[in-house]
């Protein structure tokens, strides 16, 4: 059994950074797609950044060069560093993975949420101007 757990969310003023972690604990293999999605009120689940099977870095448009995931193999851990914060950043942000027996595309686009099989329970992260 695998789970994921987030921290590191907190509250900042615009052009602040926050480093987000999610430690994946328990069984250990190598997922083949690991990621970060956002939710903010009234709105879809979004993604903002992964890792894919090939250690591909992807980011979707709107993150424009503010922030960096990452993943230490010895920690079994994936980071989401956010710099430049803006109002609009304003979410709760969720790990995801796949799980051992699954393999999703690993993309970013609209709906791609549906793909992952495990998610943490969420960090929130707050910008104010």
């Amino acid at each position: 059994q695998v789970h994921l757990v987030e921290s590191g969310g907190g509250s900042v003023q615009a052009g602040g950074s926050l480093r987000l972690s999610c430690a994946i604990l328990g069984d250990k293999y190598r997922s083949s797609c690991m990621a970060w999605f956002r939710q903010s009120t009234g709105k879809e689940r979004e993604g903002v950044a992964a890792i894919d099977t090939d250690s591909a870095h992807k980011y979707a448009d709107f993150v424009k060069g503010r922030f960096t995931i990452s993943h230490d193999d010895a920690k079994n851990s994936l980071y989401l560093q956010l710099n430049n914060l803006e109002p609009e950043d304003t979410a709760t942000y969720y790990c995801a993975a796949d799980g051992p027996q699954t393999a999703s595309p690993c993309t970013l686009t609209p709906g791609s949420y549906r793909t992952l099989a495990l998610w943490g329970q969420g960090t929130l992260v707050n910008v104010s101007s």
